[in-house]
Formats: structure tokens, C-alpha cells, sequence
């Protein structure tokens, strides 16, 4: 196996003997991002171009999935030059050569969307957004997310974030263009995204604002803390499985069960107001700013600084721990194959809630596996409500309170705890308290119909 170094965009960046259809062939991915098959039937995919993703399957194989031109003798029908959707399979020697393969498209691919982490955010909060008529994705939801933060620390955020976004699915997860897709009866798939944006059909969106201090970040699909923060951001070290290091991880962090003490308080929706129990809402010193802090905050930070709606006016609930999940949700899907919220609503004004306490381990696996349908909110050890917002207390892990945990919002990192998962990314908030409150309908997304 040889990993060329960076000598020029023509030296390999990965050379190896795979198999194809039972037969050993080499197979090169160059540093112009050209895939070279080689042996009875050469091909070469031009990365950039034509390739639009690819899965690791069962078997260790790889599936590349690409839209190249029609050559002849590949189909019967059209005329040379159109363009056809065409899969390459190959299977790696060894298990090593299946992850480094897999690191290495997904490093090249990812190459192409942005630059770097944030990258994303940037372009969206310095581009001219006069000369475009909405944003498009190409990515999963790590780049929306960035999109939306970047155009609400805009100076014209108010208009800025009626510029409509489309996704096109192209991540791990792709939650929301499942969610969007799924609402309308269609299939997830690029195609389809493809046409919504095409359509120019638009949709409204909540956003929720996460606050701690003056920090905040907005929060389009999730956020988690326990279980399921654990699983999405400590699977990170197996990514070059695809989606399946999340299932893969799932199961070993079932059967070694973590249990956070902690506190959550809520404003429920109407029909939910018997959940837990009533409390005074109070807030921190460093929580609420005086006159003359918050008018230099905002002379200090340009942008959206979140809701305005008086939290002491709202009739507040809570729930104290110990804690195995507590899962915030503002659409059905948080990801291709994981319906994590089935009430959720676009633009209701709601974060669907989904926590779980304690749980015998084979219910928990049970209920895990209900989660591609939805119907494990049904399980009577799931506690599932709307909320308007949100204030989570974290604490320390009951098995070892020198450890605590993670607190993830849309696939990244927000706070990190003592002894937790290690990142490179230093994280927005502390492991403390954060509050949630919701806009209806702030953002526009391009949808089916």
C-alpha cells in the first residue's frame, strides 16, 4: 500500500490492490482527486466532477456512487454525452486498508465542500448576498448549521436570514433533508433535493438560540446531552465506517450505560403542562445583563442576539436527575435512518423533547432499535413533550463523578465536560448552564413543495 506525500497534485495519495467483481486490481487515488481503476476495464472518476459520495457496506466493500457521461456500449439508449447515475464497488485486502481508503475519500471529498471547519460560516456572513437568489448545501448538516450562524451575526441578519437555503444530502447524517423530503412523501435521495431547489417551493423554519452569557450559537436540527451526545461525537474516531459508527458505537455504549446527575427546566406546550414539577424561574447574575451591559453588548457584537421573550413571565417545569438522555429535537429526523422525534413540526415554535432516565439495558436496546420509525418515543421509559424553552444543568457522571459529559448541538461539540472525549475543536460554552428559547419560522429553506 503506498501514501504518496505532497510532491504535486499528480502523486498519488493513496495506491492499492483491491478487488473488483473477485479480481485483484490496482486502484490510485491522485492528488487531482482522479480515482484510477485499472486492470481488464479502466476507468477513471474525476473526484470533483463526478463522484457524489460513497458508503461502506457489509462485506467491507466500498460503494463509490457517481454521475458520469454515457460512453458506448454502457447503455442502449440516449445519445454519448448525456449523463447517467453508475455505482463502482471494491473491496480492500485488509481491514486497514478499508479505513485508510475510507479517511482518505472522505478527507478529499469533504476538501472540496469547505476549507476548513467554519468555513462555511464565513462565507455566509462577508458574501454580497444581493447578487444570489437563495444558498444550497452540498453537504450534510454540519454545513447548514454554519450557513444560518453566519448569516445571523450579520449587521443585516434580518434580512439576510430570508435568503432561502437548500440542502442537497451529502454527510453523514442529512437529517433535514430527510425531514424535508419525508414531509413531502419523497424519497431521500440527491435528485429529489436537487428538484426542490429547483421548484423553488420555500418553507419556514424555527431556530433556536443556546445562550450561556453573552455566547451564543443557533441551533437548527438538535441538541443532546448523554447517551446520544456520547454516541455522535465520541464515534467520530470510527468515521471512516460511514453511518455505521454510529450503530457500531451505539451498542458498545448500551452495554457499558452511563447515568448523568443533573436538572432540566421547561416551559411546556399546551397539553404538556403536567410534566415534572412547578419551579420559580430565576436567573444568574452572568445570565441576565443590567441596562448598561447589555446596551455595550450590542454595541460590541453585531448580528441576531437571540429571542426577547421574558423567561420570569413563563410558567416553568422541572425534572432532576439522574439522566440517561435528554434529546432536543426540531424536526422529525436526525438522520437518513433515525426518526428521533415524529411530532416535530418545521415552523410550530417547539423543540420537541425526548428524555429517558433509568431503563433495563435489553429496553434500551429494544427502544434504540425502534428508532428508524419513530416508535421508540412510545416506550414507557420515554418521556416525549414540546417545549417553548429549555435550561439544562449538566452534572457529573453517576458511576464516576470525576467525569461528565458532552452537550452536542447539531453534530458539534458545544460544551465538553471533565474526562470526555477529546476534539480539536475547543468547545463555544463551559460545561454549565445553557437555555434554550425558540423563533418561530425564523429561516427559509427551499422545499418540495
Amino acid at each position: 500500500m503506498d501514501q504518496g506525500g505532497q510532491l504535486d497534485n499528480l502523486s498519488p495519495i493513496l495506491s492499492d490492490q483491491v478487488l473488483v467483481n473477485g479480481t485483484a486490481v490496482p486502484l490510485t487515488l491522485t492528488g487531482d482527486g482522479k480515482l484510477r481503476f485499472l486492470g481488464q476495464r479502466q476507468r477513471c472518476l474525476t473526484v470533483e466532477k463526478e463522484v457524489l459520495g460513497f458508503a461502506v457496506e457489509e462485506g467491507s466493500r466500498i460503494r463509490i456512487k457517481a454521475v458520469v457521461e454515457e460512453r458506448e456500449g454502457i447503455c442502449c439508449c440516449g445519445n454519448r454525452g448525456d449523463l447517467v447515475r453508475e455505482s463502482f464497488v471494491f473491496e480492500p485486502l485488509s481491514e486497514d486498508s478499508l479505513a485508510l481508503w475510507s479517511q482518505k475519500l472522505r478527507d478529499y471529498i469533504d476538501s472540496l465542500e469547505t476549507k476548513h471547519q467554519l468555513h462555511a460560516k464565513e462565507v455566509a456572513k462577508t458574501m454580497d448576498l444581493s447578487k444570489y437568489d437563495g444558498i444550497v448545501c452540498v453537504s450534510g448538516d454540519g454545513i447548514l448549521v454554519e450557513v444560518v450562524n453566519g448569516l445571523l451575526e450579520r449587521e443585516d441578519w434580518s434580512a439576510a436570514i430570508n435568503m432561502p437555503i437548500g440542502m442537497v444530502p451529502a454527510g453523514t447524517g442529512n437529517g433535514m433533508v430527510k425531514s424535508l423530503l419525508h414531509a413531502a412523501g419523497e424519497q431521500c435521495c440527491v435528485s429529489n433535493a436537487i428538484l426542490a431547489v429547483i421548484r423553488g417551493y420555500k418553507h419556514s423554519l424555527d431556530v433556536a438560540t443556546i445562550s450561556q452569557g453573552k455566547t451564543r450559537f443557533f441551533s437548527v436540527l438538535m441538541l443532546a446531552w448523554g447517551l446520544i451526545a456520547d454516541i455522535d461525537i465520541e464515534s467520530e474516531k470510527y468515521r471512516w465506517m460511514g453511518s455505521a459508527r454510529l450503530d457500531f458505537y451505539a451498542i458498545q455504549r448500551i452495554f457499558y450505560l452511563r447515568h448523568y446527575n443533573g436538572r432540566i427546566c421547561f416551559v411546556p406546550a399546551p397539553g404538556f403542562e403536567d410534566y415534572g414539577e412547578p419551579m420559580s424561574f430565576h436567573c444568574r447574575p452572568t445570565d441576565e445583563e443590567s441596562p448598561k451591559q447589555e446596551e455595550s453588548l450590542k454595541t460590541q457584537q453585531h448580528g441576531y442576539l437571540g429571542s426577547d421573550v421574558k423567561l420570569e413571565d413563563m410558567h416553568w417545569r422541572t425534572i432532576s436527575g439522574p439522566f440517561v438522555s435528554v434529546w432536543l429535537h426540531n424536526v422529525p429526523w436526525g438522520s437518513e435512518d433515525v426518526m428521533a422525534a415524529p411530532n416535530a413540526k418545521f415552523s410550530d415554535g417547539y423543540l420537541d423533547l425526548i428524555m429517558v432516565k433509568g431503563l433495563p439495558k435489553l429496553a434500551l436496546l429494544s427502544m434504540m432499535s425502534n428508532m428508524n420509525d419513530g416508535s421508540h418515543v412510545e416506550s414507557p421509559y420515554v418521556t416525549y413533550i414540546k417545549v417553548k424553552a429549555f435550561i439544562l444543568e449538566p452534572g457529573t457522571r453517576v458511576e464516576d463523578p470525576t467525569k461528565e459529559g458532552i452537550i452536542d448541538s447539531d453534530g458539534e461539540v458545544i460544551a465538553r465536560g471533565n474526562v470526555t472525549y477529546k476534539g480539536n475543536q475547543k468547545p463555544l460554552m463551559a460545561y454549565d448552564k445553557v437555555q434554550i428559547t425558540v423563533d418561530q419560522g425564523l429561516a427559509t429553506l427551499f422545499a418540495p413543495k
